[in-house]
């Protein structure tokens, strides 16, 4: 019965009803559609299929495969612990953008064509918009404001590359562009762009840092699942083994955690942290193997679940008290310890911990890189996953919750925030006991263990000298209220000062028309009085006549002699043209 519906289009019906409905009724909606769209997306099978046909080209709105499936079932469920998360949120339009924005994600992952990715994609960008705004803050409607600006370049370019590939006669089939003869065209490069730009690979990245620490508490936890991992999705499709992919996810993967040592807004931290652990997946798309792609789509699918788990984290801490530094909080361990507990849950994932989800995700990529015989890149991903540890296992859990006292008065965590995020620990450490469950639905044709002595014994090594570190350091890691300058100067101010120059051309411009406007009312104000002036007498007069040129009925009305001749000429051509 359920088996050909489409997931995002009932997310789309779960949002207008949430927009139209208020307090437990808007609850009870968003709990049972969210979950009714797990359960859809659980019984799509390989077969199920919507298909539109309009000139020239057919646009596939459902296409299933174990690829779509994955990024499915993780999207749907993440979209319904996000809506139990924000419960407590009484502003309707939050939720509905929500959803409309986890609805285009699940568009995007099941299109079958370009053409249809591409809208929901942009449908994507402009839902994701609303969600920053409904921060409510001025910040947050300028990042907002810059987020769109970015998206619109994104999405320009993206499309130009579809149109190009169709003008050189390509169908719009989503494939791999790099198993095809266009592997090197310019629509192959304008693609690759557009979908980098929303995979935050740098120096393209700067969007996500800026507007995703600025979103509401509860929006956040949807940012941080959907926008990259279309891209990686995306990626995945079109680009698997594109070389330059996995030097970019390299650098990726070093200057999120660098970024990240150096903050103090924490829900930054985490934000830098996304580009990072992209980094992983864009790597993996890059060395193109099957065990590579698969653990691209398993470090994609944890990641969303511990990443949401830390932002619920984070977003419990800015709502207990009202503070998102690091250099703000401070001894809160003992005031909010079950938030202290299923954050480090959090964060042991995001570590590569034995027995958390991260561990079984992150080692396949790295592992990939050795079996490919790439140390150079297998070592420089090691280092990332030390600075991710430093950062978020013990850096930010240290100062914020173990750190010197604030004297703060944090206030009671909502039950429904603390349940969202018990159901992502209970998925993060439910995964690293038992991989095979995702491991059975990974798309490529690649086995894995990764609970091995070896693979183990250098987890916990290279942990355990993090922590060695982190102590030594202790009394530098300390954040301190700063502007960390990032790619994003380089187009932001001299865009201020293109746009201020504009707006200076734009108001001289406007004097100067108002000027002429000027002129020519107090020159054509004489002749306003006499619209039948005959027009040699008129081109005579033009110079003579002014403003101040006192009216006279003699001259300047038409005699009533020349009316008459002209409805006599008027009639007889009536009357030539009927007798024609």
């Amino acid at each position: 019965m359920t088996a050909g519906l489409h997931p995002g289009f009932l997310l789309f019906v779960v949002a207008c009803a949430a927009a139209l409905t208020s307090g437990r009724l808007r609850q009870l909606i968003m709990l049972a559609g969210t979950a009714f769209t797990c359960y859809c997306v659980w019984q799509l099978s390989p077969e199920a299929s919507w298909t539109f046909a309009v000139p020239e080209h057919t646009l596939t709105l459902l296409h299933v495969d174990r690829l779509s499936h994955v990024f499915g079932l993780i999207f749907s469920f993440t979209a319904g612990v996000g809506c139990l998360y924000a419960l407590h949120v009484r502003q309707g339009g939050e939720h509905a953008a929500a959803l409309v924005y986890a609805g285009a994600a699940l568009g995007v992952v099941f299109a079958g064509d370009l053409i249809t990715l591409f809208v929901f994609w942009e449908l994507m960008a402009v839902a994701s918009l609303f969600v920053i705004w409904y921060g409510g803050t001025a910040r947050a409607q300028a990042a907002g404001q810059r987020y769109l600006l970015v998206h619109i370049f994104g999405g320009s370019v993206l499309l130009c590359g579809i149109l190009l590939l169709r003008a050189e006669g390509a169908d719009l089939a989503i494939r791999a562009l790099t198993e095809t003869d266009y592997r090197n065209s310019t629509a192959f490069w304008l693609i690759l762009i557009g979908v980098a730009i929303n995979a935050a690979i740098p120096p393209l990245h700067a969007w996500l840092t800026d507007a995703y620490p600025e979103a509401s508490t509860s929006g956040s936890v949807f940012l941080s699942a959907f926008t990259t991992k279309t891209a990686v999705y995306v990626l995945i499709r079109l680009f698997p083994g594109a070389p330059i992919l996995l030097w970019a996810g390299v650098i990726m993967t070093l200057y999120g955690v660098v970024y990240a040592v150096l903050s103090d807004d924490f829900r930054t931290l985490l934000a830098y942290h996304i580009v990072s652990q992209v980094g992983y997946m864009v790597a993996g798309v890059g060395i193109g193997t099957d065990l590579a792609l698969n653990g691209a789509v398993a470090h994609a699918f944890c990641h969303i679940l511990y990443k949401a788990l830390l932002f619920m984290g984070a977003g419990a801490l800015i709502y207990a008290t009202g503070k998102r530094t690091l250099t703000d909080l401070g001894g809160l361990a003992r005031a909010m310890p079950v938030t202290l507990v299923l954050y480090m849950i959090g964060a042991v994932s995001i570590s590569g911990f034995p027995l958390f989800n991260g561990f079984i995700s992150k080692s396949m990529i790295i592992s990939a890189a050795a079996k490919d015989h790439l140390p150079v890149a297998e070592f420089f991903l090691i280092m990332a996953s030390i600075g991710t540890f430093l950062s978020i296992g013990l850096k930010l859990p240290y100062f914020a919750f173990l750190g010197p006292h604030r004297d703060l008065k944090p206030k009671p965590v909502q039950p429904n925030m603390l349940l969202a995020m018990t159901a992502g620990a209970i998925c993060c450490t439910a995964l690293g006991l038992y991989p095979e469950w995702l491991y059975h639905r990974l798309p490529y044709n690649a086995s894995y263990h990764p609970y091995t002595v070896d693979h183990i014994v250098d987890a916990l090594q290279l942990l355990l000298g993090t922590t060695v570190v982190f102590w030594w350091l202790l009394h530098r890691l300390h954040g301190e209220p700063a502007v960390n300058l990032d790619t994003d100067w380089f187009y932001r101010k001299p865009l201020r000062l293109v746009f201020n120059y504009m707006i200076t051309s734009a108001r001289q411009i406007g004097i100067r028309l108002e000027q002429v406007r000027l002129h020519l009312l107090a020159t054509l104000y004489p002749y306003l009085q006499n619209p039948f002036l005959p027009s040699l007498q008129l081109g005579l007069q033009t110079r003579r006549l002014t403003a101040d040129t006192p009216y006279n009925a003699d001259t300047h009305r038409l005699p009533i002699g020349a009316t008459i001749l002209w409805v006599l000429i008027f009639f007889a051509l009536i009357v030539f043209y009927l007798l024609l």
